[in-house]
């Protein structure tokens, strides 16, 4: 087993990480009548592709010994209605100015980045969109 989610009431959930004992709370969005407080459950999903790109870069930069440390992303979601479900998740990558990479060494990170398994578990009718902006030195 993976994980429990428990029911707290009020449109809150409690999901507990059985290895780690890790927690995740989720409320219901403001616009499907919740407070959100904490990520929704469609936040993890968007949130969860994002995280499991950089994890796989991460995986890759390890083995290439380049350290990604300081690497974020700016996720987006975007909802559809009836029936109510994600639309679109637009991730945006913006690396460390001390990064410094090849253009086969940026290939090879967005390479990595679409391989993900999140990305492959996605319903193909989901839009994803992902822009790297990397810091590339203007070369004369």
């Amino acid at each position: 087993m993976t994980s429990t989610v428990i029911y707290e009431g009020d449109l809150r959930t409690v999901a507990t990480h059985l290895q780690s004992g890790s927690v995740i709370e989720t409320d219901a969005p403001l616009d499907n009548q919740g407070k959100a407080e904490r990520f929704s459950p469609t936040d993890l999903v968007a949130t969860a592709l994002g995280s499991c790109m950089l994890t796989i870069m991460g995986i890759k930069a390890r083995d290439m010994q380049i350290d990604l440390r300081g690497t974020k992303i700016e996720i987006q979601k975007l909802m559809k209605a009836d029936p109510r479900r994600i639309g679109g998740i637009n991730l945006t990558f913006h690396f460390p100015e001390s990064l410094s990479l090849n253009e086969k060494e940026r290939i090879i990170f967005e390479r990595a980045a679409h391989s993900c398994p999140v990305i492959f578990s996605i319903n193909p009718e989901i839009e994803v969109n992902v822009v790297f902006n990397w810091q590339i030195e203007a070369r004369i």
